[in-house]
């Protein structure tokens, strides 16, 4: 089992002609995901060749979807133009749209996430992003930038904010392996929070414990906390980013803001602790807490 992406997730790439979406398409082969074509209103109706593959490219997301059956859609797209790729996705009607793209304007992103939560949205589109690397179900699917070699499948469900360190925990904990990992994003509005991935992993049978990374500012970790209080029978381990950055300043992420003491890695610690979630002081802190609580399961 897993959560939104499995081996059966038809998956078109939007931008797939462009730098970076030719080369991540090429690894997303490689992780042995579906790729059934790509989406760029200039090429349509031309074809290119990845990994030994020729794949169509169509002149919208609604016609590719007529063709191809895609369920999954991942935006390599420029952030000017994000905005409105992630409104043509969702009104064809995509069931999950990753959207990979770092720099979205905050503004265009609120709107998208709106339209998201309107009538308009009639399929139910589901958004991961914008400014993640996706996600990963190991040895079935990836949509996105997660290197597929780093852990292969197991029972440890990974929600992140941040890339880097979904990698990292991933590698640290590849000896046993994860149900999905699912990288958020870290700008101030995101499609997917991490309430949402843990509510999917809470109802994942084949997901066992846990790992949420956060990371300073903002109150999401802290209404993280209260929602599994009261929702999550599953263990799970937090670690929250940005335990030595200088009071009052704004660090690299978007949504890294602090303000007294709310957004603080020790005010998050400490609304995660009383939950009972163990939360690690470094990632490798972070991974040996959920080592003894799989050697314990």
């Amino acid at each position: 089992m897993s959560i939104y992406l499995n081996k059966d997730s038809k998956i078109i790439v939007q931008g797939i002609t462009g730098g970076m979406g030719s080369k991540h398409t090429t690894l997303m082969l490689q992780a042995g995901s579906n790729i059934v074509g790509g989406v760029n209103a200039r090429k349509a109706g031309t074809t290119v060749t990845l990994d030994d593959t020729e794949l169509p490219v169509f002149g919208t997301v609604e016609e590719a979807m007529k063709e191809t059956g895609a369920d999954v859609s991942v935006a390599f797209v420029p952030p000017a133009f994000t905005k409105a790729a992630c409104l043509e996705a969702i009104d064809a009607g995509i069931g999950l749209l990753v959207v990979i793209t770092e720099g979205v304007p905050v503004q265009d992103t609120a709107e998208v996430w709106s339209y998201l939560k309107s009538e308009a949205n009639k399929a139910g589109t589901r958004m991961i992003g914008p400014n993640c690397p996706g996600i990963i179900t190991p040895e079935e699917s990836l949509a996105g930038i997660t290197p597929h070699t780093i852990a292969g499948k197991g029972p440890i469900g990974l929600v992140s904010k941040s890339g880097t360190l979904t990698y990292q925990m991933m590698y640290e904990l590849k000896d046993f392996g994860f149900s999905t990992a699912i990288g958020i994003g870290g700008d101030p509005i995101v499609g997917t929070t991490h309430i949402d991935a843990l509510e999917a992993f809470e109802a994942d049978p084949e997901t066992q414990a846990i790992v949420m990374i956060g990371e300073i500012g903002g109150d999401a970790e802290e209404r993280a906390a209260a929602y599994i209080k009261d929702h999550v029978t599953k263990p799970v381990v937090g670690y929250v980013a940005g335990f030595t950055a200088p009071e009052g300043k704004t660090m690299g992420h978007a949504g890294a803001i602090v303000s007294g003491s709310a957004g603080t890695a020790a005010a998050k610690k400490e609304a995660l602790e009383a939950v009972g979630v163990k939360v690690g002081k470094t990632p490798s802190e972070t991974a040996a807490l959920m080592r003894e609580i799989m050697q314990s399961l």
